[in-house]
């Protein structure tokens, strides 16, 4: 998924520290992440993602190709192009 996003012009970063769900998605909330992807044992198996929006609202769980649209359908009404987000 990370690399997916990449490679359509996406900033990610990825949080494998040893805390609870609770309080990563707690933290990156506050931090104004514009969209969380869970990645859980059930995700995995899937290939899907859980999503989240920096508000804290959960936009249930999608395919990698949905959120890549999501982001590029989001990014677009933000009016801002993918290269101009790679540097912010």
């Amino acid at each position: 998924m990370r690399e997916k996003l990449e490679l359509s012009g996406f900033k990610t970063h990825l949080d494998l520290r040893n805390e609870k769900i609770g309080f990563k998605i707690r933290e990156h909330t506050i931090a104004k992440v514009p969209f969380l992807l869970v990645v859980g044992d059930k995700e995995m198996e899937n290939g899907t993602v859980a999503v989240r929006t920096r508000k804290g609202e959960d936009l249930g769980v999608m395919t990698q190709d949905e959120v890549v649209a999501l982001f590029s359908r989001e990014s677009e009404s933000k009016g801002r192009s993918i290269d101009n987000d790679k540097s912010a």
